[in-house]
């Protein structure tokens, strides 16, 4: 394996995001703590999900996997449409990577900039509001996996999309409410029926139940079923982008 090679492409991707932190860090942090601040102000109070936990407290968790979720998506498609659209593309196909090592290279650098934003709205939420940590490697396997399969799902965006539209449309149409429909706000418990037995078929809702487990040891589902379900997900996804990436869909053509 080229472990040079595959360092030096994880590092351009991860500095291309650290370039740019006002916009793939502090702004994602600001539209979370929005978030919090006007349903916080709202329900707080009034709606309790876990026994002991304010509603303020419960929605971090979730608001720190949405922010994850969406902008390890961002990274890795963009990184990848950027490339088609200014040509430079040809430079990191001609380079001496396998198709397992760009793989690795963009997923890697896509869960860095998942959980570096989730670590910044904990950081900033922490002094106004007690959010305990029942479980912390089920907070890091939950955040890693949850920052991961965007990750993978935003290189098959990146090699499927030939325009930017498109791109968002993946973005506004799969990714946007996948993520708003998981639990993010509520428990879905509280939903009726038809709704509560449909978000199961959503593999978000794994990945925000299980890391919420890990914050106050209270959850929806069994945490080990929502492991099994997002490392199943991740695995079969993971299979399809290598096979993609080797066939060299939409990248060689």
């Amino acid at each position: 394996m080229n472990l040079v090679g595959l360092y030096t492409l994880f590092y351009k991707e991860v500095l291309r995001f650290i370039k740019v932190l006002l916009q793939t860090l502090l702004a994602p942090v600001l539209t979370a703590l929005l978030y919090l601040v006007v349903f916080g102000q709202v329900l707080e109070g009034r709606l309790q999900v876990f026994p002991g936990v304010g509603y303020t407290a419960f929605l971090i968790p979730g608001l720190m996997m949405m922010s994850t979720l969406q902008n390890a998506f961002a990274n890795s498609s963009s990184s990848l449409i950027q490339s088609k659209v200014t040509g430079n593309l040809v430079f990191i196909l001609l380079a001496p990577l396998s198709h397992l090592e760009l793989f690795a290279a963009f997923v890697a650098a896509a869960v860095v900039r998942g959980l570096l934003v989730a670590l910044a709205i904990y950081l900033v939420a922490l002094p106004f509001v007690e959010v305990p940590v029942h479980n912390i490697a089920a907070v890091l396997a939950f955040g890693v996996l949850g920052a991961a399969v965007p990750g993978v799902l935003g290189v098959i965006a990146g090699m499927w999309a030939e325009k930017f539209d498109q791109l968002a449309g993946f973005q506004n149409f799969v990714i946007l409410p996948l993520s708003f429909l998981s639990g993010v706000f509520y428990s879905v418990h509280s939903l009726p029926g038809f709704w509560r037995d449909l978000s199961h078929f959503n593999p978000f809702f794994y990945m925000i139940d299980g890391f919420r487990y890990g914050f106050f040891g209270d959850s929806d589902v069994d945490p080990i079923l929502s492991l099994a379900v997002v490392l199943l997900f991740l695995v079969g996804l993971s299979m399809l982008t290598l096979v993609l990436l080797r066939r060299g869909y939409k990248l060689r053509d």
